[in-house]
């Protein structure tokens, strides 16, 4: 139940449209994921997330797994009906979350022993739990569990979390294939390459997770405190390693900017928690650039916050009164700006589709940059 179709390609750089079929539905690509960590895209409903044109998003399973819990999830049925999301579903492994509470992760050969940051409680994710978790949650896109390394890191200490993600990574495909057979399972599953910003470790990691046949690939470990320069060049150096057949996935990037660079470079996927957490921290993106809507200039605006956006908040209501909302706390301030930050997100990615598909990639990253004043 899941196929992956090249549409188009750039013949101005490696930028490529297509399109994921899933159970739940169709994904043209380059796409962006919304996130919903504990089974929402903060302040917003299911019906906010139609209104934005949001046909995939991500789920956390370390979270879900944690509170509500898989029992309350298996019992309601799954994930997707639990929240009332009729929708593709991509959920991730964990990894990155054991990354950034290290403090509270152990990792060995069998997996991942950590704490609860929520009670203190002792768990355990083996590459195969991980794999059972989300399935339990039903998401149509599963990722292995990796080792998720930060920057910097020498050498060493990133070869053994590369080799700990590849293995994870086997037993997993193996774990998976197996209740394919006895379930009748639609999941599909990719692998996450690691390497740091070793670009040798790069290679290494996509060659050896090449020689399972996974659905997709996702390139992991970046963005994790490195410079955006370094960014780019392990991206731009690892994409042209996986398969052309299969969606490309970058993980937990980025801002407008890297969207656009990175779908330059081959990129199908993204997932970033910016447009939501920014837009609950007053930070607006436009076609004209970044609005801190606190500002006080903003005070008696009377203008959409972007005057190209149809977006339910720009269509609505002013700048002022965005900013009156926000100052004044108003629960409504997260949901109207998150509106308008996903929808801004989830726009863009439909323009960067259709200059590929119009073959005039450059000219619109030109145009995007001179309109936001980057240029």
């Amino acid at each position: 139940m899941f196929e992956f179709t090249v549409k188009n390609k750039s013949t101005q750089t490696r930028a490529r449209t297509g399109a994921i079929q899933c159970s739940r539905g169709k994904i043209e690509t380059p796409i962006f994921m919304p996130v919903g960590t504990v089974g929402s895209v903060k302040s917003l409903t299911s019906e906010d997330l139609d209104s934005c044109s949001a046909k995939i998003i991500l789920g956390n399973t370390y979270h879900l797994y944690l509170r509500p819990g898989c029992d309350v999830i298996e019992h309601a049925g799954g994930l997707h009906r639990f929240m009332n999301w009729d929708k593709p579903m991509l959920t991730d492994s964990g990894g990155f979350q054991f990354f950034s509470l290290a403090k509270l992760a152990k990792f060995s050969d069998k997996g991942v022993s950590f704490q609860s940051h929520i009670d203190g409680s002792r768990h355990f994710f083996s590459p195969e739990k991980a794999i059972e978790i989300q399935m339990i949650l039903g998401s149509d896109i599963m990722m292995s569990l990796d080792w998720c390394i930060g920057y910097p890191a020498n050498e060493k200490d990133t070869i053994e979390a590369l080799d700990k993600t590849t293995m994870w990574a086997e037993r997993g495909y193996e774990y998976w294939q197996e209740q394919r057979k006895i379930k009748s399972s639609k999941n599909s599953l990719f692998a996450i390459v690691q390497g740091g910003m070793y670009p040798k470790l790069r290679s290494l990691s996509a060659s050896q997770l090449s020689g399972f046949d996974f659905p997709g690939f996702a390139i992991g470990g970046l963005s994790v405190g490195e410079p955006k320069d370094l960014m780019y060049e392990m991206a731009d150096y690892t994409l042209p390693l996986l398969k052309e057949d299969k969606p490309r996935y970058i993980m937990g990037v980025g801002t407008p900017e890297d969207l656009v660079e990175l779908s330059g470079m081959g990129a199908d996927m993204f997932d970033c928690v910016m447009p939501s957490r920014n837009a609950r921290n007053g930070m607006l993106f436009t076609s004209r650039g970044n609005i801190n809507i606190p500002n006080a200039k903003y005070k008696f605006d009377t203008n959409p916050l972007d005057e190209s956006c149809s977006c339910y908040t720009c269509k609505n209501h002013s700048r002022s009164y965005l900013r009156h909302l926000y100052k004044s706390r108003e629960l409504l301030s997260f949901r109207l700006n998150t509106i308008h930050n996903i929808y801004y997100y989830l726009d863009l990615m439909g323009k960067i589709r259709q200059a590929i598909n119009e073959d005039c990639f450059l000219e619109f990253k030109k145009d995007f940059y001179l309109k936001r004043g980057e240029i």
